[in-house]
């Protein structure tokens, strides 16, 4: 499976974020994909998951066979998002959070509720409602709904925030775990830290 992107350019008003990227994702890969804050990683980031348009160029999605095209207002179905502005439902607890996310991605084949729950390290705050949750327990949250579900995109946005040393060498041990042959890793990062384990690295200064 492969995302293609051909002369894929994104503008707002008329200032253009990124131009002309030709670039070829292959699964079973990991990608950084790097520039300093606000030079447009996120926003490709976005243009890749399908939540934003691109301004010009097109974008590809093949199946296994690379003949047959996924239609990208279905790309949402094997694909997770994380990264520090996408929010979770703090009213929920814990516990409910996992239930209403499993209830549309099935988990990553190993997993269930409560060996997340111990993966987290947060068995004492599994009824505990997110909005008590420090940064730190949020984003830990949010890496395993990204990660531990069954999808085939993985895209991560600066996994690192709000994380300790010790949360740093978690994340990296969770991409690992949650690594196969037939998953796709893209990580959007300025960070060599969150990014040491990748086989590609796109820089986005070189499509201004």
């Amino acid at each position: 499976m492969q995302i293609t992107l051909q002369s894929v350019g994104r503008r707002y008003n008329q200032e253009w974020i990124f131009r002309k990227v030709d670039y070829t994702f292959t699964f079973g890969k990991k990608y950084a994909v790097l520039g300093p804050n606000g030079s447009g990683k996120s926003t490709l980031l976005k243009v890749l998951s399908g939540s934003l348009s691109p301004s010009e160029g097109k974008i590809i999605y093949t199946g296994r066979d690379l003949t047959t095209q996924i239609e990208v207002e279905t790309v949402y179905q094997q694909l997770s998002f994380t990264a520090p502005y996408v929010e979770l439902i703090e009213e929920f607890t814990l516990q409910e959070m996992l239930d209403f996310h499993f209830k549309f991605k099935p988990y990553f084949p190993g997993f269930d509720k409560d060996s997340l729950i111990e993966l987290m390290g947060l068995q004492k705050s599994k009824d505990k409602e997110i909005h008590y949750f420090s940064s730190g327990m949020k984003q830990r949250l949010k890496l395993v709904l990204g990660c531990c579900s069954d999808s085939k995109i993985v895209l991560l946005d600066e996994p690192t925030s709000n994380l300790d040393v010790e949360g740093e060498q978690w994340y990296l041990s969770l991409v690992e775990r949650t690594s196969h042959p037939e998953r796709l890793f893209i990580i959007g990062s300025n960070q060599e830290k969150e990014y040491v384990f990748c086989d590609e690295k796109l820089s986005i200064l070189d499509y201004k």
